[in-house]
């Protein structure tokens, strides 16, 4: 009975280490100047602020992730971006399960309304308004993009894209245009 209450304390304590170190890093980086590869981030402060007429996006396909910043409430991650028809939108996937909607509040609250932000790519910051897409035209680009960009697919066939596309509009995927604001 005394060697099973040791291994359980040592297999708590293996158990906690990690979980405690994982929940220091989460907490250090709530204020960072951006998101890490694991955690959200702060307040984007870093790097120009763009004042212009609206870029070509299509040098976002050789760009798998760019940096995000809802300003309600103030947090950054990192988030795949995709350019269709001179727009761009960011993907919101696994909408649908518990552990998407748990993993992506973000979407939660840019579909909530809380949909000022900022992107950053490359050191420049773009004042952006996030929009959802349910429906329209649009998606057909958005599905194939996603499916050319994220899925190595350099021709996606027609019967992909409806279903990229029928996946977005049943809410397993969310779809967020960024405006200029």
């Amino acid at each position: 009975m005394k060697n099973i209450k040791i291994v359980l304390q040592v297999l708590g304590i293996l158990l906690l280490i990690p979980a405690v170190a994982m929940a220091t890093l989460r907490f250090d980086n709530r204020n960072a100047d951006g998101p890490s590869i694991l955690f959200p981030g702060g307040e984007m402060t870093s790097g120009e602020l763009y004042t212009g007429s609206e870029p070509d996006w299509s040098f976002t396909d050789t760009i798998p992730t760019i940096e995000l910043q809802l300003n309600d409430p103030m947090s950054s991650r990192l988030i795949y971006i995709l350019e269709s028809e001179g727009k761009i939108y960011v993907i919101s996937g696994y909408m649908n399960s518990f552990l998407g909607r748990l993993w992506k509040e973000w979407a939660i609250e840019a579909d909530a309304g809380n949909n000022q932000g900022v992107l950053r790519v490359n050191d420049i910051r773009y004042p952006r308004s996030l929009v959802r897409i349910e429906r329209g035209d649009a998606l057909n680009g958005v599905a194939a993009k996603l499916l050319t960009k994220y899925s190595d697919m350099p021709s996606p066939p027609p019967a992909a894209i409806q279903a990229a596309r029928a996946g977005i509009e049943a809410g397993n995927s969310w779809v967020f245009e960024l405006q200029p604001r």
